[in-house]
C-alpha cells in the first residue's frame, strides 16, 4: 500500500472497528451515519464528508447526513440522477475518485462548502451506496490531495464502510417494515376484538340509545341477571352480546337460546339435558344449554314463550344453581349468568297467568329497556348509512350516499319491524341499486307509498314533476360538489338548461361544495 498504507493502516483499522461499532449500537440509522462520518474525519481526515440518497420517484438525491458542512449547504446539495460527480457515481453505480476538484468539470460544488477553500489541494472521493444490488445512495468524502497518497486505497475503504451502511440500512428496513406489519395487525385486531367485546357496533346516537349505551356500562361487569325489553328487531341480541363481552365472563362461552323456535315438547331438553333412554330417540347422553353455558352467561331469547313446567325448572336453576338432565338423578351444579329477552310485556303476562310472578321477578333484577326505531329518529339517516357501507362493500358496489327524496321516505316511515326492517330494505336498495346514489324508487313499496307512510298525497301533477325535479338537479351537485359543468354532464343536459332550472328551483350550488 506505499508509505500511505504504513503511515496509516492502522488508524483505518481503528476507524474501521469503531465505525461497525457504532452501526450496530443503535437503531437510529440518522445518528450512526453522523457518527460515521464524524470517525472518518476524526482518525483519517477525510472532511465534509456526506451522505446523500435517492428518492427513486423523482430521481433526485439529497444529502441526508453532512459532517463540516452547515444546514444552509447542505440544503443547497441537490442533484439529478446523472449530474455531477455524485449523480454520476449514484447512475453508473460506480466509485469515483477525483485528485483536484478544481480541474474535475464534473464536480460542481452545489453546496459552495469550499467557496474559501484552495480547490486546488482538495480531493473528492465517491463512492455508491448499494442494497441488494441496487443503488440508494452515496459516501463522499474531501481530503487534502499529495501526490505520494494515491486516493485507490482511500476509495476502498469507503467502499467497505458504504457496504456495512447498506447492511445496516437493509436490517433497519426490516426492522421498520416488520414494526409496520405488527402495528398494521395490532389496528386489525384491535378493531375485530372492539367490534366483537364492545357495544360500539350498536348504532345510535339518540337520547334513548346513550341511556342503552349507560345501562349497558353500569350492569356489564356485574353478575347480575338483566331482562331485555322492547319490540322485535330492536337489537336484543346485540346488547346481550355487548353486556357479555364487557363481563368478567367475556373469555368464557355466552350460549344462545331461541325459546319460541324451540318445540314445545323438547325445550327441557335443550336447555338442561337429557340421560340415554329418557326418552324415544335419546340414544346417548347430551348435555343441555345451561351445562355448556357453565361459567359464562346464557342468552334465552323471547323468554315469554317458555311453558309454565319449564318455567319452574327455570327458576330452580337460577335460585339453587344446579339442574338434572331429563332422565337423570345426579345434581349438576352451574355457575351461569343469565340475560333474558322478551317482546311481550310480562307484567301483563303474569297478571293473565301465562308467566311466573316469582321467574318475573328473579329475572327483573335490572330491565334495559331497548327504544323501537320510530322513538329514536335521529339514529335512522346514521344506521341507514351503516348498513350502506355494509352492504356496498358486501356486494362490492361503489354506492355513496342516499338521496334526499329517499332520505325523507326512510324518516318518514313508522318501521314496525324496527333496525331489522330498516337493514333489509337497505340491502334490498343495494341490490338494486346501480348507480352511485340510492334512490326513492330503489326502496321497497311500503316506504314510497304516502299513505303507507302516515302522509297524504296532497301535491298536484306539477308540482310532483317540480320537486322531482329540483331533487335530480340537487343530486347531481351534491355528487359533482357544487360543480354545475359537471353536474350538466352527469345529467345529459345543456349549461343554459341546467343554469335556467337552477334558477327557476333557487338552487345554489355554492353550497354543495
Amino acid at each position: 500500500m506505499g508509505s500511505k498504507t504504513t503511515n496509516h493502516e492502522p488508524g483505518e483499522i481503528t476507524c474501521l472497528y469503531e465505525i461497525t461499532k457504532a452501526l450496530h449500537a443503535t437503531l437510529d440509522l440518522r445518528k450512526a451515519l453522523y457518527t460515521v462520518l464524524n470517525l472518518l474525519s476524526e482518525y483519517l481526515g477525510m472532511n465534509r464528508g456526506s451522505i446523500t440518497l435517492l428518492n427513486p420517484e423523482t430521481s433526485e438525491i439529497h444529502i441526508e447526513v453532512a459532517h463540516g458542512i452547515s444546514s444552509s449547504e447542505k440544503t443547497r446539495g441537490r442533484y439529478k440522477l446523472g449530474e455531477g460527480v455524485t449523480g454520476r457515481v449514484i447512475e453508473s453505480g460506480r466509485p469515483m475518485a477525483v485528485p483536484k476538484i478544481e480541474s474535475e468539470p464534473l464536480f460542481l460544488d452545489r453546496t459552495r462548502a469550499r467557496s474559501q477553500i484552495n480547490k486546488s489541494k482538495i480531493s473528492f472521493i465517491c463512492v455508491p451506496i448499494k442494497e441488494k444490488g441496487n443503488v440508494i445512495g452515496a459516501l463522499s468524502v474531501d481530503r487534502i490531495f499529495t501526490e505520494s497518497s494515491p486516493l485507490t486505497e482511500d476509495m476502498r475503504l469507503l467502499t467497505v464502510i458504504s457496504s456495512l451502511i447498506a447492511q445496516k440500512t437493509a436490517m433497519l428496513e426490516k426492522i421498520q417494515r416488520e414494526q409496520k406489519e405488527l402495528r398494521e395487525e395490532n389496528i386489525r385486531l384491535k378493531k375485530e376484538l372492539n367490534k366483537k367485546y364492545s357495544f360500539t357496533n350498536i348504532i345510535g346516537n339518540s337520547r334513548k340509545m346513550q341511556e342503552v349505551f349507560y345501562l349497558i356500562t353500569q350492569v356489564a361487569k356485574s353478575n347480575a341477571n338483566v331482562l331485555l325489553l322492547g319490540e322485535s328487531g330492536t337489537g336484543k341480541e346485540l346488547v346481550a352480546n355487548a353486556i357479555h363481552h364487557n363481563s368478567l365472563r367475556s373469555t368464557n362461552p355466552l350460549v344462545k337460546v331461541n325459546c319460541a323456535a324451540l318445540p314445545t315438547n323438547l325445550v327441557e331438553a335443550e336447555l338442561f339435558g337429557y340421560e340415554k333412554g329418557a326418552f324415544t330417540g335419546a340414544n346417548m347422553a347430551k348435555a343441555g344449554k345451561f351445562e355448556l353455558a357453565n361459567t359464562g352467561t346464557i342468552f334465552l331469547d323471547e323468554i315469554g314463550s317458555l311453558a309454565l313446567e319449564s318455567q319452574g325448572k327455570l327458576l330452580r336453576v337460577l335460585q339453587e344453581r344446579e339442574l338434572e338432565r331429563l332422565g337423570g338423578v345426579k345434581i349438576l351444579h352451574v355457575n351461569i349468568r343469565l340475560i333474558a329477552a322478551t317482546n311481550k310485556e310480562l307484567a301483563q303476562e303474569v297478571e293473565i297467568g301465562s308467566f311466573r310472578e316469582d321467574l318475573f321477578y328473579r329475572l327483573n333484577v335490572y330491565p334495559i329497556y331497548l327504544p323501537a326505531l320510530r322513538e329514536r329518529e335521529a339514529d335512522i339517516l346514521l344506521l341507514a348509512d351503516f348498513f350502506l357501507e355494509k352492504y356496498s362493500s358486501e356486494y362490492q358496489k361503489d354506492i355513496q350516499r342516499i338521496s334526499t327524496p329517499a332520505i325523507e321516505a326512510l324518516t318518514q316511515y313508522h318501521w314496525p319491524g324496527n333496525v331489522r326492517e330498516l337493514e333489509n330494505c337497505i340491502e334490498r336498495a343495494v341490490l338494486l341499486c346501480d348507480d352511485r346514489v340510492i334512490h326513492s324508487y330503489h326502496l321497497p313499496p311500503t316506504l314510497q307509498t304516502a299513505e303507507e307512510t302516515g302522509t297524504q298525497q296532497s301535491q298536484s301533477f306539477e308540482e310532483a314533476v317540480a320537486r322531482f325535479e329540483k331533487d335530480l338537479l340537487v343530486d347531481a351537485l351534491k355528487t359533482t360538489r357544487g360543480n354545475m359543468r359537471q353536474a350538466t354532464k352527469t345529467l345529459k343536459t345543456t349549461e343554459r338548461i341546467f343554469g335556467y332550472k337552477v334558477k327557476k328551483h333557487e338552487i345554489d350550488p355554492k353550497q354543495y361544495r
